[in-house]
């Protein structure tokens, strides 16, 4: 908060703050995201679309958590950067691009599960995968070609930093906010957040709300997918989104009280360290998209495993679980 010439608060809590939300991210999110990975990816057969976007939503959840180790390193440093500005900006850049990421891949399944449910005729003549690997290749082209264009545009200029101390990523002059920052930002509020926002708040409520009057097996797991997106949402990305919006504001000279300020400051701190908590939330979207019978099968054909183990038998029972999905 150099450039807001405000004074009063203390900003030593992030360097503790962010650095246990991020480990505990990768404890969790990281075999989680992991394990989704490979289920969905190469054990799941007949591939569908469905598949195909949990696929991609872990992917992205394990791009944001290989760039933690840095971030956590910079906190620990009481924000002091000490790699090279490349490697600031290709992180950087790589942790807020597939925050939207996730939200698209997010709002792709909720879509995929509506289709399917509500429109069953229809989803069946479209189950081909091909549409949803049309669909994920042009979110990423779209994401990958933004980045490239950010990155090649060169560095940002920031505000004089604390002596011996070097920012990456924030504490930039209100110069790049009125222009490439700026546009950035409203592009990915309006695509990354209020359109993918929108169709998951207020119009799958109302698919739920019909899906569930379905008494099929296919329509109370849509439910639960629906309901775990929303809660997801709720909880790590809206608040997100509602605080860069304010913090948006405040860059942009719009929003100038001090007491103001400071507490977006503040709250924006709390909802960056909360959005990173999808990566660990994700994983239960993968457990319910899953029957429970699947997981308690799979749960005991490895604990028969290490009671053999421990036995000293050695031959290993191997377990070949059906598709994740129905």
């Amino acid at each position: 908060m150099t450039d807001l010439n405000c004074s009063g608060h203390s900003e030593e809590y992030q360097y503790y703050l962010f650095p246990a939300v991020y480990i505990l991210a990768l404890v969790l999110g990281l075999p989680g995201n992991l394990c989704a990975l490979f289920a969905f990816t190469f054990r799941t057969r007949p591939r569908t679309a469905f598949s195909v976007y949990i696929s991609n939503l872990a992917v992205s959840d394990i791009v944001i958590l290989c760039t933690l180790p840095f971030r956590i390193d910079y906190h620990l440093r009481g924000n002091n950067w000490v790699f090279e500005d490349v490697a600031c900006r290709i992180t950087g850049i790589l942790y807020f691009a597939n925050i939207y990421m996730s939200i698209c891949f997010m709002t792709c399944i909720c879509v995929d599960r509506y289709m399917a449910t509500v429109y069953p005729h229809t989803y069946l003549r479209m189950r081909s995968p091909w549409c949803s690997v049309v669909v994920s290749a042009v979110l990423w082209c779209a994401v990958g070609v933004a980045m490239l264009v950010f990155i090649l545009m060169g560095p940002l200029e920031t505000n004089a930093d604390k002596p011996g101390s070097h920012s990456c990523f924030e504490n930039f002059a209100h110069t790049e906010w009125k222009t490439r920052l700026g546009t950035y930002s409203l592009l990915c509020l309006t695509f990354g957040s209020l359109l993918p926002s929108l169709i998951i708040l207020v119009c799958y409520p109302l698919a739920a709300r019909r899906i569930s009057m379905i008494k099929t097996k296919t329509a109370q797991k849509a439910v639960r997918v629906i309901y775990t997106i929303l809660a997801i949402m709720l909880f790590c990305f809206l608040p997100n989104h509602i605080v860069y919006l304010l913090h948006l504001l405040v860059r942009l000279k719009v929003i100038q009280n001090c007491s103001a300020m400071i507490a977006i400051y503040h709250a924006r701190r709390v909802t960056m360290a909360l959005v990173i908590l999808n990566t660990c939330l994700d994983p239960v979207l993968y457990f319910v998209t899953t029957s429970h019978c699947k997981w308690k099968r799979l749960k005991m054909a490895w604990l028969w495993r290490k009671i053999r183990r421990h036995r000293g038998v050695y031959n290993f029972c191997v377990y070949q679980s059906s598709s994740p999905i129905s």
